[in-house]
């Protein structure tokens, strides 16, 4: 069995990010980076999916520049096998990821996809659902559990919605998205890392991947919020009622 995880490397969750002075660009000098944290979720399922069934390969894959193969090394420290990357250095937007990450598929020919349910950079969560869409594979979003059959034909997903915990099943090969109840991803010990620095790390370079088309959105500009008033306290309900009529509220 093959299960492979996609990644993407994104700033370190309490890295501070400043706009550049004009607003056309993130400014992410000094910023540390690491995997996204919802696909080290996708990334723990997969080994913890491989110690249950024994048999099982992880492949990690991560669309971008050179420096996301510490990103890479990091997944592969944690327990994959090995990774591939593909080699682009500037903008994609969600589509041309998926079709790249689909070509990536069609290659390795995996019984199942994982990945996390967004990006805590931009929250698209876009190309997961486009790359099942562009295989034609079923797909479960928002993932807290995940229970392959025996025979690893399908799987059935607990899936957090708005109205609560709705359960789906899937036949396989699928896309499955992690969500953050999903578990608990674990550190990389020593030892693994010593591992990972001799694990292979394929690179394929975009344009072997066939066509993606041209970029449908693009970011403009970015604009930083604006600053909150402070509060007000109220000295009783009927004075509290009143203020929230008199910014319509209520």
């Amino acid at each position: 069995m093959k299960l492979l995880v996609t990644l993407k490397r994104t700033p370190q969750r309490d890295a501070r990010i400043r706009i550049s002075p004009e607003g056309a660009a993130l400014d992410l000098e000094n910023v540390q980076f690491e995997v996204n944290p919802f696909d080290e979720l996708a990334v723990e399922e997969a080994l913890r999916i491989k110690e249950a069934r024994g048999e099982v390969e992880v492949v990690v894959v991560s669309v971008g520049a050179e420096e996301c193969e510490q990103q890479l090394v990091s997944a592969m420290a944690m327990g994959a096998d090995r990774a591939v990357r593909v080699h682009h250095e500037g903008e994609l937007d969600s589509l041309q990821i998926a079709r790249a990450l689909a070509a990536v598929v069609e290659r390795e020919e995996p019984d199942l996809v994982l990945s996390g349910k967004l990006a805590v950079d931009d929250e698209c969560g876009q190309v997961p659902a486009m790359l099942a869409g562009l295989l034609g594979w079923p797909q479960a979003s928002q993932a807290s559990d995940i229970k392959l059959s025996e025979d690893a034909s399908g799987a059935t997903v607990v899936c957090e919605v708005d109205a609560g915990l709705e359960t789906v099943s899937l036949s396989l090969p699928a896309v499955i998205m992690a969500d953050l109840r999903l578990n608990e991803p674990r550190y990389a010990s020593l030892p693994g890392i010593m591992k990972a620095k001799k694990k292979p790390i394929a690179t394929l370079g975009i344009e072997e991947l066939g066509e993606l088309g041209s970029a449908r959105s693009r970011v403009t500009g970015f604009r930083a919020l604006e600053d909150k008033p402070p509060g007000v306290k109220v000295g009783s309900v009927d004075e509290l009622v009143q203020a929230l009529e008199e910014k319509k509220l209520i």
